[in-house]
């Protein structure tokens, strides 16, 4: 009986049971959250610190990156419209393009790889040096201190920035428009907000919303649930990173489609 038992310890295989229990693991820390959340006591503090913290420091990168953005793709788009004689509509085509691709999607990976791997890093090294079990010890709820402040924080500042990286990427654009087309301020942010409609905005601002979520419950829960000492503390920052980038993008695919079918309806 002992040797039967031995040879069932797995249901179907080792990689694809640890991957179900993964999964679990992470509906039910999913599930915690949105409980958690509306339960006081309610860390407002906390969450300001948490919004300060992360814009604070994604915010030099994210400004270099956005503006760097606008004059590349207004270089890069404006030989392909010079062919047929349409380069006065490259305006319209850097507005479309950025508030509703660009600016989120660059502010999010951004973010996953800046604020991600930092949220991973820092609840991972509590975790291994006992620093959650003490606060529980203490009567003081980590989940909520720890992985509700962050994630709501993630998902506040994401757009905040995502609206600063798409002004300053379409700064970046007119400097580049104005220099080859002499085209003035005032017509070329006429001809920005023309080519844009409030779905366009509506639609980034929600999948602003949505990775922002995203990137802070990954970050969280890679780190939760960190182990193996300091060499744990590191797969978590890693694995925050890598994993938040595929949903991103994945949520970006699925975005789309949904705003095409509104878009078409």
């Amino acid at each position: 009986m002992a040797n039967k038992s031995n040879k069932r310890e797995h249901l179907i295989s080792p990689k694809i049971d640890s991957m179900m229990l993964g999964l679990a693991d992470a509906f039910a820390f999913l599930k915690r959250f949105f409980k958690e959340v509306w339960v006081p006591p309610y860390e407002f503090k906390e969450v300001m610190r948490q919004c300060y913290k992360i814009g604070y420091n994604s915010l030099a990168l994210i400004s270099l990156t956005g503006f760097i953005v606008g004059i590349v793709f207004t270089n890069q788009s404006r030989p392909s419209l010079s062919e047929f004689g349409a380069t006065s509509w490259l305006p319209s085509l850097i507005s479309i393009a950025i508030v509703r691709a660009m600016g989120p999607l660059v502010t999010a990976l951004i973010a996953a790889g800046k604020v991600g791997s930092s949220i991973g890093a820092e609840i991972g090294s509590m975790k291994v040096t006992e620093q959650i079990d003490a606060m529980e010890v203490s009567a003081t709820n980590p989940f909520k201190f720890l992985v509700v402040t962050r994630v709501l924080a993630t998902t506040f500042m994401i757009p905040v920035l995502v609206m600063y990286t798409d002004f300053l990427a379409l700064m970046g654009a007119f400097l580049s428009v104005n220099s080859s087309e002499s085209v003035s301020f005032s017509t070329y942010f006429v001809q920005v907000f023309e080519a844009i409609s409030f779905l366009d905005i509506f639609s980034s601002i929600i999948k602003s919303l949505v990775f922002g979520f995203t990137i802070g419950i990954v970050g969280c829960y890679k780190g939760y649930h960190s182990s193996k000492g300091t060499e744990g503390v590191g797969k978590a920052a890693n694995a925050s990173v890598v994993l938040a980038m595929f949903l991103i993008f994945i949520e970006e695919l699925l975005a789309l489609q949904i705003v095409n079918f509104i878009r078409m309806s």
